[in-house]
């Protein structure tokens, strides 16, 4: 137990190194191993895993092969996570066996890569994420053309449509104005139609009256005449029968005496 977690412990480390110091360049190592090639499907970023082997002959330590976990990036470099050449002569150099050497370095390169893989499916790379970011700047652009072109939309509608309640007021306000104007002129006319009759009616009266007033006067003058001739003719009796009372007094003096 304590030699197996000696060997996660130096693997670990040795992988964090690595992955600190960029990777190990691909031309100075003798041996491929297991590599990881990621590459974009649907918008996600899928791994998948290539192993190779190829011989390594050294008559001081009798290897027969050995490997060593690298990742294929999309630029097509490759970044190596685990020395897996050196972990196993670490490994041999603290006394444990060649193959339980191979096998331990194999189960930390396996385990690496299930690692890898779960955060490969767990994030987003880069340039996804600039991907999606794009899209969404774009949609999001879309979305703001589609409502400025509603609100012109909208804009332009009710343009129109104050523009048409403008128009149907004024009309209103014409045809109020004409009927006024109509109704106006049929009372103005109506009054003085009636002025007008009311007039001749004026004119009539006066008429009849100063008729009235002739006829009166002509009246009065002919019985004023009629007055002063019986007047007259009262007059004449009295003095006619004065005169004939005194010739009959006169008489009867006449003959007492």
């Amino acid at each position: 137990m304590a030699v197996a977690k000696r060997v996660f412990q130096l693997g670990a480390n040795c992988g964090i190194r690595l992955s600190k110091s960029g990777g190990i360049d691909a031309s100075k190592v003798c041996s491929g191993g297991l590599l990881i090639d990621r590459s974009q499907s649907n918008g996600f970023g899928s791994v998948n895993f290539y192993s190779s082997v190829s011989s390594y002959k050294s008559s001081a330590n009798k290897f027969d092969y050995r490997q060593i976990s690298q990742l294929a990036k999309p630029n097509g470099k490759r970044a190596f996570l685990v020395d897996t050449l050196a972990l196993v002569r670490s490994l041999e150099a603290q006394g444990v066996p060649s193959k339980q050497a191979e096998a331990i370095t194999s189960a930390i390169t396996e385990v690496l890569n299930d690692s890898l893989e779960n955060v490969a499916h767990s994030f987003v790379s880069r340039a996804e994420m600039q991907k999606s970011e794009m899209v969404q700047d774009g949609n999001l652009s879309k979305f703001k053309s589609e409502v400025q072109s509603s609100q012109e939309h909208h804009f332009s509608l009710l343009q129109r449509e104050t523009e048409k309640l403008r128009n149907d007021i004024e009309k209103m306000r014409s045809e109020l104005r004409y009927e006024i104007d109509k109704l106006t002129a049929g009372q103005r006319l109506d009054l003085n139609l009636e002025r007008g009759r009311i007039r001749d009616e004026l004119a009539n009266q006066n008429a009849e009256t100063t008729n009235l007033t002739n006829k009166l006067d002509r009246e009065i003058h002919a019985l004023r005449a009629q007055l002063e001739a019986a007047k007259y003719e009262v007059i004449k009796y009295c003095i006619g029968t004065l005169v004939s009372i005194s010739a009959v007094g006169l008489a009867v003096l006449r003959l007492y005496t």
